[in-house]
């Protein structure tokens, strides 16, 4: 719930054109803030600025409230060669 509210505060005081939630469908898919907050939170934006929510398992709730939803998969990746997840790149 902080970083919702870190949101809120970049909204009301800063209004950028774009503000990327990452990975916020993730933390919503796995019970770490609720559908419904986030869903009170895009009802808030402002004409001007663009949302982006990335992460995967976007909810039935969060796909409604969506103007555009992309579903992006796996077609070649350094893990499946056994690569680890780089400092900075995946992490």
């Amino acid at each position: 719930m902080r970083g919702l509210e870190k949101c809120r505060e970049i909204l009301e005081y800063d209004c950028p054109d774009v503000l990327v939630l990452d990975e916020i469908c993730t933390a919503v898919s796995l019970g770490l803030i609720g559908e419904d907050a986030v869903l009170r939170f895009l009802q808030m934006r402002p004409g001007n600025v663009e949302f982006v929510l990335t992460g995967r398992e976007a909810t039935p709730g969060i796909i409604g409230a969506a103007d555009l939803v992309t579903e992006m998969r796996e077609v070649k990746h350094p893990f499946s060669l056994g690569q680890s997840a780089r400092k900075g790149i995946e992490y």
